[in-house]
């Protein structure tokens, strides 16, 4: 039985040093090269067993744990996206993840992120507590090991350290993790260990990398066997290779994979079938991303490991997608057929009501409509690739059926110009982001928006509440209709609206509003006009400096109290409340209905 390498994802909020963490384990420069500090590309390195122990050193004594296990493959994902493109049917090809928190700031919204896609995933996990060294106070040792660094720190040092891992169990605990120290855990089959550390002095890698190891070899070991049969990985990422042309950069996590082999995938329609023509493995230690990492060609590899491959055909391979092996033209036919039907299960295509979602690749659109699913959102179509004229126009269709569909939620993607003009035509909404959650809030942003847009229409459709003071001083004509100048106290006026007294008889209705010859829609408190008022006549239906309000229908009144009472000023909810009394006085139940 061989046994392969854990896969090990790091995951986390940006710049919580999830690089400069695996940086100091692999002792190369990959992270100083990257463009703001930030890992641009996703990449993987494997760690041996003896660079393990080398690390490790005594620890692993103390823990009675005998490294076993050929060594690590760790993942190294970009600080902006999850592991998402680390997929296989049915969950993640990673088996275990470090979850990089800053002990210093906490959990953000990345880390949030990450934590809804590992348990989507059901991927565990332990808790790197990076960037001690930062603590105030922190005494730097010469020592991988946390535990001895620890014992060298000052009284208030180590008061400050254990306040932050205990602050940072509470935040965790929001989200149903029960975690701890990891030298306080007795079962970790029920709590998430934190080691604290720093990426910097590389105190405390000792203990994470013990951690890490121990914990894969003594509960993961079944989901550690190679088959003997053929590949399985996942693409990390589709690049152009000087002399190679396309090649794709996979992490093959089963089975045996050879040169010469038909090798099978997905394109963003059809599936791809080719040939390999060279697989290319990176030394050890190295990472397959760096630009100074040396390639060796290699005949066959074997699970875990990190390949580089080179075949024809490969142009619309995309990350994310699944590969495999095969001997013979005819098993690849159908392992390409399977792929096919797998893939167009987790896209989803003619759904009767719901947004539109595009993202990047497989992995993230699952991750994403999860996501979006227990947010009780609905999704009417989710593809693979940059926002289309298709996109637009069934986002156009659901608008149609319900305001709030009117939206195209895009991750990594872009958007084609056709279809950027249609949805300024057609008023489409297309957000795009990198981050799920900013994706989340900004979709509960724009629906916010259209809530507001449509109570505030909804306003303009009923009787609001209005007081007006009659000004004898402006009688343009008595009656048929009454016109008279007059001064609005309080809330608004606007045509077609009824009139009453302050004992509750209805006097009129309004039929016209006019400032210096020119018509209104509608007047607001302060403003001072002509108002014409249909079946009143002045002196005898009401007089000068008489005070009148607005009679609003019941109907009216319980739209404002259900929904629309938000957006009505301050002024405008206590004149309601005295135009509700005005109401009992003649019936002790009007409003109480709905």
């Amino acid at each position: 039985m061989i046994i392969r390498s854990p896969i090990i994802v790091v995951v986390g909020h940006v710049d919580h040093g999830k690089s400069t963490l695996l940086d100091k384990i692999r002792e190369t420069a990959v992270q100083k090269n990257e463009a703001g500090g930030i890992t641009q590309c996703i990449g993987a390195t494997e760690i041996p067993a003896k660079k393990i122990k080398e690390i490790c050193g005594k620890l692993l004594e103390q823990m009675n744990c005998n490294i076993t296990i050929p060594g690590l493959l760790a993942i190294d994902t970009p600080g902006h996206e999850a592991f998402t493109n680390l997929r296989k049917r049915g969950g993640s090809i990673a088996d275990l993840a470090i979850l990089v928190i800053d002990i210093n700031s906490g959990v953000q919204p990345q880390t949030k992120e990450s934590i809804e896609i590992l348990k989507q995933f059901k991927v565990p996990f332990i808790i790197a507590a990076n960037k001690i060294d930062l603590l105030p106070g922190w005494k730097k040792q010469k020592t991988l090991s946390f535990a001895e660094s620890f014992k060298h720190q000052d009284n208030d040092v180590k008061d400050r350290i254990q306040n932050k891992v205990y602050n940072l169990m509470g935040e965790l605990g929001k989200y149903n993790i029960n975690c701890d120290l990891f030298n306080k855990i007795d079962n970790f089959t029920q709590s998430v260990a934190i080691v604290p550390c720093s990426g910097i002095t590389g105190e405390g890698v000792s203990e994470l990398l013990a951690m890490v190891s121990g914990l894969a070899q003594k509960f993961l070991t079944s989901n550690l066997e190679v088959t003997k049969g053929n590949a399985k990985g996942s693409i990390l990422e589709v690049k152009e290779t000087k002399g190679l042309g396309t090649t794709v950069d996979v992490i093959i996590y089963d089975g045996v994979l050879r040169r010469n082999q038909y090798l099978v995938t997905m394109g963003e329609d059809e599936p791809i079938i080719t040939k390999i023509r060279a697989l290319l493995k990176p030394c050890e230690l190295q990472e397959i991303r760096d630009k100074k990492c040396e390639f060796e060609h290699t005949d066959e590899v074997v699970a875990a490991c990190g390949i580089r491959i080179s075949a024809p055909d490969l142009e619309n391979a995309i990350a994310g997608m699944s590969v495999e092996s095969a001997d013979n033209l005819n098993d690849a036919e159908k392992i390409a057929e399977r792929m096919k039907k797998e893939f167009h299960a987790v896209l989803i295509e003619g759904g009767d009501e719901g947004i539109v979602l595009k993202t990047d690749s497989l992995g993230s659109l699952e991750a994403l409509a999860g996501f979006l699913r227990r947010n009780n959102i609905k999704i009417s179509s989710a593809g693979i690739g940059n926002v289309n004229k298709k996109d637009v126009i069934k986002a156009s269709h659901m608008k149609g059926k319900n305001l709030y569909y009117g939206i195209i939620l895009g991750f990594n993607v872009g958007v084609n110009e056709d279809a950027e003009r249609i949805a300024a035509e057609d008023k489409i909404k297309i957000v795009k982001d990198n981050i799920i959650y900013h994706l989340l809030d900004s979709y509960n942003e724009w629906k916010d928006k259209v809530m507001e847009d449509l109570k505030r229409q909804e306003l303009m459709t009923i009787a609001l509440p209005g007081k007006i003071k009659i000004m004898g001083d402006f009688v343009f004509r008595k009656s048929k209709p009454a016109v008279i100048g007059v001064n609005v106290l309080q809330g608004s006026i606007k045509p077609g609206v009824q009139l009453m007294k302050e004992s509750g008889e209805i006097i009129g209705v309004i039929k016209q509003l006019q400032d210096k010859n020119i018509t209104l829609q509608a007047a607001k408190a302060g403003d001072k006009i002509a108002c014409s008022i249909d079946g009143a006549t002045y002196e005898k239906d009401f007089v000068d400096n008489e005070v009148l309000y607005t009679n609003i229908p019941e109907k009216d009144f319980l739209k404002m109290k259900k929904g629309l009472k938000s957006f009505m000023t301050k002024s405008e909810v206590e004149l309601m409340q005295e135009i509700v009394q005005i109401q009992r006085r003649n019936n002790h139940l009007w409003g109480l209905g709905g």
